[in-house]
């Protein structure tokens, strides 16, 4: 999209109520109706909805999970995790955020059809219909946002949603309605992603032939070509489809609508099998974060092969500045926890637990699972643009070590994931790199097709589309450097084993991404598990490693698998009921 335009606009709707936008305008504030033959000022309507998007930033919900802690004293995740977690406390929250952008979409869908779009008819008519499909795509997903972070039980036990709202609100609307059940949120999902599919294409691309139903090549084009890269698309509308299918087939919220596993594998693999199945997956999708020339050929919307969608490429150090550790002038916020080191196999594919891993205590991070040291920095490895060895240990004589200050690790390791090691912090030299944050990739998607098919069909089984979970995880498995995999083999045929390895894989391959949270919520797994960590005594030759049972407690109630309405709506409309707990 026009990034000079989009802020432009965000800027001008951001500043102005929603009031403003539907009763007459005050002072110098514009009306609805300036829109009808401004296109520009109209789809500004539509873009204050994109720039409401969540993740354009990393926030590191994985810091209220078994798999981080944070050396920040003030992040609002480790509050969550250590019992602060509540209805007027909730850094977990969508409420504000998703409903304000469903109100700019139903302005947008409720106006649309009036705005004169572009000079020619048939132009403009085409401008419509793909605007008004981006609309009810990203209406959809706002809903999906606010059933994951809100949905839940009520004190009868029924599954609730959210309040459905589809026309705009104004000064004299009835804001005191009751949340609909979790089944009609799924159906009025539904019904937007269908309408959004109808009217978007695929992609955004230049077409060299005209597309069946349409009449001009160069109108088409104009309306539907490239230059609209990384706005709502038919396969960002698939991709939804798939996320909000695996939520819905998922234990905490299966009893209360009528989706189904077999559903939610269908959903996913009608979008692998345009990626080419298993076969698809790209080979360089473990590292895509640091991919330097893949990165740095990116322009003008153009999507890497791992990503479906992404935020925009900016220059920048921030990540690597929050999360370097102290000797490479770092602030070693993010701090991976022993429990995730351990999820790590063996080279030979084994969890660290089963015997035939070959597992050794007094050398644990020789002859692991690759991934453990792309996405983690443990003792005596290297990083930054000189490749500096980080003393990790507790016998460490710099800040690295752990607890020695306050930007040290509290567990012994740091994150290595996500950040780019060719930034240097140094005062002297400082430099930036490209970062971008991918709102969707294929892998996610492979691991929504393979939980989800191995629950319907059991491992081998891929109804029809062709590949199973086990195809898939084979895939993922032998990308991340897995030449013989004995482990999967032996429990290939076993559904309850696959289950567990299937949901350890997403741990590693998503791990820092922000799933594990919502993923241990909608599985009913148990929150509470300490946060564990690794001291490492003795001497740098002969080191001595004991695990440290607890670093930090994990404080949630059994009803927190379901998140709260925020206090405030609650104590102001009284239609809404708060979930169980809460």
């Amino acid at each position: 999209m026009n990034k000079r335009i989009l802020i432009v606009l965000s800027v001008i709707f951001m500043t102005i109520s929603c009031d403003d936008l539907i009763e007459p305008a005050i002072e110098n504030n514009r009306g609805l109706e300036d829109m009808y033959a401004e296109a520009g000022y109209a789809q500004g309507i539509l873009l204050n909805a994109y720039t409401r998007l969540p993740g354009n930033g990393w926030s590191f919900s994985d810091v209220a999970t078994d798999d981080a802690v944070s050396n920040d004293v003030s992040n609002n995740f480790r509050k969550v995790a250590t019992g602060q977690w509540a209805a007027n406390f909730n850094p977990l929250d969508q409420w504000t955020n998703s409903k304000a952008a469903i109100q700019y979409l139903n302005i947008f869908l409720a106006e649309a059809d009036k705005v004169k779009w572009a000079v020619d008819d048939n132009v403009s008519l085409l401008f419509r219909q793909r605007l008004k499909g981006e609309a009810y795509g990203m209406r959809a997903l706002y809903m999906y946002y606010l059933l994951q972070a809100h949905a839940g039980v009520s004190e009868t036990n029924e599954l609730l949603g959210v309040p459905i709202v589809l026309d705009p609100e104004g000064a004299n609307s009835n804001f005191n309605i009751p949340r609909n059940t979790f089944q009609q949120c799924m159906t009025q999902i539904y019904s937007d992603l269908a309408k959004a599919k109808e009217l978007l294409p695929l992609d955004f691309e230049m077409a060299n032939a005209l597309p069946p139903g349409y009449t001009n090549l160069n109108d088409y084009n104009r309306v539907f070509g490239d230059y609209a890269r990384q706005r709502m698309s038919g396969r960002i509308v698939m991709f939804i489809k798939s996320q909000v299918a695996l939520l819905a087939a998922s234990p905490a919220f299966s009893s209360g609508n009528t989706s189904t596993w077999g559903a939610a594998a269908d959903y996913a693999g009608q979008l692998l099998a345009l990626n080419g199945g298993v076969a698809g997956l790209d080979a360089n999708g473990l590292t895509w974060y640091r991919n330097t020339a893949e990165i740095e050929a990116l322009g003008s919307g153009i999507n890497p092969k791992e990503v479906v969608w992404r935020t925009d490429i900016a220059n920048s150090n921030n990540l690597e500045a929050d999360n370097f550790p102290p000797t490479l002038y770092g602030r070693g916020r993010v701090n991976p926890t022993q429990n995730l080191v351990d999820a790590f196999p063996a080279a030979n594919g084994y969890p660290i637990t089963n015997a035939s891993s070959n597992y050794n205590p007094s050398a644990p991070y020789a002859n692991r699972d690759p991934r453990l040291k792309h996405f983690i920095l443990v003792n005596q490895d290297v990083a930054g643009v000189s490749s500096t060895v980080i003393t990790t240990a507790s016998i460490g004589t710099t800040n690295d070590g752990l607890n020695k200050a306050a930007t040290s690790t509290r567990t012994g390791y740091y994150m290595k994931k996500l950040l780019r090691q060719d930034v240097n912090l140094n005062p002297q030299s400082t430099t930036t790199q490209r970062h971008y944050r991918p709102r969707m990739r294929y892998t996610e998607l492979y691991l929504n097709y393979a939980e989800a098919a191995n629950e319907a069909w059991g491992p081998l089984s891929g109804g029809n589309n062709g590949f199973s979970a086990y195809d898939v995880i084979k895939a993922i498995r032998k990308r991340a450097g897995f030449v013989q995999d004995n482990y999967l083999e032996s429990i290939k045929a076993d559904k309850d084993a696959m289950r567990v390895l299937i949901r350890n894989e997403r741990r590693l391959e998503l791990c820092f991404e922000g799933f594990r949270f919502w993923d241990l919520r909608r599985w009913k797994s148990n929150l509470g598990e300490s946060a564990q960590g690794m001291n490492i005594q003795g001497t740098t030759a002969v080191p001595t490693f004991t695990k440290i049972p607890s670093v930090e407690d994990r404080v949630f109630a059994d009803y927190m698998n379901y998140g709260p309405i925020p206090y405030s709506e609650a104590l102001k409309f009284k239609a809404l009921i708060q979930n169980k707990g809460w």
